[in-house]
């Protein structure tokens, strides 16, 4: 069972920016991705970024060149800055981790923070 707790969303203006951290907790073996996920109102949940254990990174083309994930493999944690922040980022994000035991992928969530962007 992994534990994840996220901290660090809020409220902020357009143009600014917000720094996501992620802990996970409760897992003996190499969490092989970690990434965030955001759900506006209304829409369907989506990827924003993720890394792998290797430090390969994948982004949604809406965040390329504003936001940067990292990770920290050794405490089990991964970051979200995110700069340039625009409205259509308002949403409810939240932190992923996929645990892969014989082949198979276990994803785990946390809870979600919010962040909102006011025009």
């Amino acid at each position: 069972q992994v534990t994840l707790m996220e901290s660090g969303g809020g409220l902020v203006q357009t143009g600014g920016s917000l720094r996501l951290s992620c802990a996970a907790s409760g897992s003996r073996f190499t969490i092989a991705a970690m990434g965030w996920y955001r759900q506006a109102p209304g829409k369907e949940r989506e990827l924003v970024a993720v890394i792998s254990s290797g430090g390969f990174t994948n982004y949604a083309d809406s965040v390329k060149g504003r936001f940067t994930i990292s990770r920290d493999n050794a405490k089990n944690t991964v970051d979200l800055q995110m700069s340039s922040l625009e409205p259509e980022d308002t949403a409810v994000y939240y932190c992923n981790a996929v645990l892969r035991l014989f082949g198979v992928g276990y994803d785990y969530w946390g809870q979600g923070t919010q962040v909102t962007v006011s025009s």
